[in-house]
């Protein structure tokens, strides 16, 4: 299959004829929410009458139905067949959206096992399995090029694997990029795998960790969009390199709509899911000769146009930290933050 042939049957038209019937609540729908959005209320320990925590998925849909989103992201591992009903009968009550996030075999002994998952995530309503290859940020987890390189080679391994049961069961699997591939990269494993039932999870931020420019990343990987992780970024220096924040949608240096745009024009029936994570920045630290390890034949020059980015466009009134909040102002914050996105995905990216 090749490059045109893949795009055509990512199309709305085919995705009609390969999946079941795409709910007329997708076309045009409200952002959804990724779980991870919820990195602080997801399963909390905090007692807060406020912000009383989510047990599960169940909790999670009825909150964003109260929210206003369109749908939810959510990871969908050791389901039982009676508690994916649930979810499909509570998703089918509040008219939200569902994708799945699992993870994939990495060996013959663990497809039973995804092959349940899938069901079960098909069974709940999932239109989607985002997925991801690595376990970290490439330049944290990975200290050599041959461990990158055993990294791809597993990676492929795994998607080889379940490229036939999701082919069996007309479940798409959208890989991210997670911090680890680049771009190209990504396409490349894409291509090697040659199957429509397998494409992107487009991050419109992740790979600013990786010194990519985030508008050719979008262009880059588009045309194989199955769903998003929306998410606007700030930056700011540091001795090391820079620091990299998830910030409310509209105050970080993305040009949202055109991504937006961009989606839309390759999948008109992409999903755009919200992933505003409220932590501290994350450190990128590009100057040292460690980070280096795996981006054998990257030029130096990315490292230079990021770092001129940063200094035109640091975050002017510093990036926010959490780590000095109590547990309940960090909840707070963290709703607060969702509802500005939702606010801005409605007033100035039209998804409503």
């Amino acid at each position: 299959m090749d490059r045109r042939e893949f795009l055509q049957k990512s199309s709305a038209g085919f995705l009609a004829l390969s999946l079941p019937k795409i709910p007329a609540f997708l076309k045009g729908v409200p952002m959804g929410i990724v779980v991870h959005s919820y990195g602080s209320r997801y399963q909390s320990k905090t007692e807060s009458k406020k912000y009383p925590g989510f047990a599960n998925a169940l909790d999670l849909i009825d909150h964003c139905k109260e929210i206003g989103a369109g749908g939810v992201q959510t990871v969908v591992r050791d389901w039982s067949a009676d508690f994916a009903k649930k979810v499909r009968d509570e998703r089918e009550k509040t008219g939200l959206y569902l994708e799945g996030s699992i993870g994939l075999p990495k060996k013959t002994d663990q497809v039973a096992a995804f092959e349940q998952d899938v069901i079960n995530a098909k069974e709940a309503g999932a239109t989607v399995l985002r997925t991801v290859c690595s376990s970290g940020r490439r330049y944290e987890t990975y200290h050599s090029n041959d461990e990158w390189q055993a990294l791809k080679k597993n990676a492929l391994v795994s998607l080889q694997l379940a490229e036939p049961v999701l082919r069996k069961h007309k479940v798409k699997l959208a890989v991210e990029n997670h911090k680890d591939w680049r771009a190209g990269e990504l396409v490349e494993i894409l291509k090697q795998m040659n199957s429509e039932w397998i494409g992107v999870t487009l991050d419109f931020g992740n790979s600013i960790a990786l010194l990519e420019d985030p508008m050719e990343v979008v262009q880059t990987l588009s045309p194989y969009v199955f769903t998003t992780h929306v998410k606007d970024m700030g930056v700011a220096a540091y001795p090391d390199g820079f620091l990299l924040s998830e910030v409310p949608l509209g105050k970080g240096i993305l040009d949202l709509p055109k991504m937006v745009a961009l989606c839309k024009k390759h999948n008109p029936a992409v999903t755009f899911n919200l992933e505003m994570i409220t932590r501290d920045p994350l450190e990128i630290p590009c100057r040292k000769e460690e980070y280096w390890a795996t981006f054998g034949g990257i030029p130096r020059e990315d490292m230079t146009r990021t770092l001129r980015m940063v200094k035109e466009h640091s975050y002017k009134a510093g990036l926010p930290t959490v780590a000095q909040l109590t547990p309940e102002d960090r909840l707070a914050a963290e709703e607060n933050n969702i509802l500005s996105c939702l606010s801005y995905s409605t007033t100035r990216l039209g998804l409503n």
